[in-house]
């Protein structure tokens, strides 16, 4: 809870003054994940929402390149417990990237879905070391696991 207060402090206190939209506060926007373009205006906030289960080694990345800092700022993600503020034991939830539009132009980023088959050595903050397939076992003529799924998205600030 005080985590989600100091990102929406950080969200809506932190602008330069001329970046700032006229009118003084940013509308926020939701979009599906699958929605691939975006379009934006100056100082227009965004979402995107995803499913996420810690306790099946599932998570979602940003990942580098990150988007042009001076069309697009990640302000952070945010985590909501399928259980609420109640712990259960294999609840999942969602997860939460904000994004904000900050000048003209047009940017791309990633965000990487992990799961226990296609991603070892990642938590929920640490991304994996690689992006390809996971090892495959060494019982067998096993075939690889497949690769992490990658969304880009190529947003456009008017």
């Amino acid at each position: 809870m005080i985590a989600a207060a100091a990102l929406l402090a950080l969200a809506t206190g932190c602008g330069s003054g001329t970046d700032e939209p006229s009118g003084g506060s940013a509308s926020t926007t939701s979009h599906p994940v699958k929605d691939t373009d975006i379009t934006a205006e100056p100082g227009e906030r965004f979402t995107l929402t995803v499913d996420q289960n810690a306790s099946t080694r599932e998570y979602w990345y940003l990942v580098d390149p990150g988007p042009d800092n001076t069309v697009l700022v990640s302000r952070g993600r945010d985590y909501a417990s399928d259980s609420g503020d109640e712990s259960v034991a294999g609840a999942g939830g969602k997860l939460t990237f904000t994004f904000e539009a900050k000048g003209k132009g047009t940017t791309r980023f990633t965000l990487l879905h992990c799961t226990f088959t296609t991603c070892q050595g990642n938590t929920s903050t640490l991304p994996p070391e690689t992006t390809g397939p996971s090892a495959t076992p060494t019982a067998g003529a096993a075939s690889p696991s497949p690769a992490p799924e990658r969304i880009t998205y190529t947003v456009t600030v008017n």
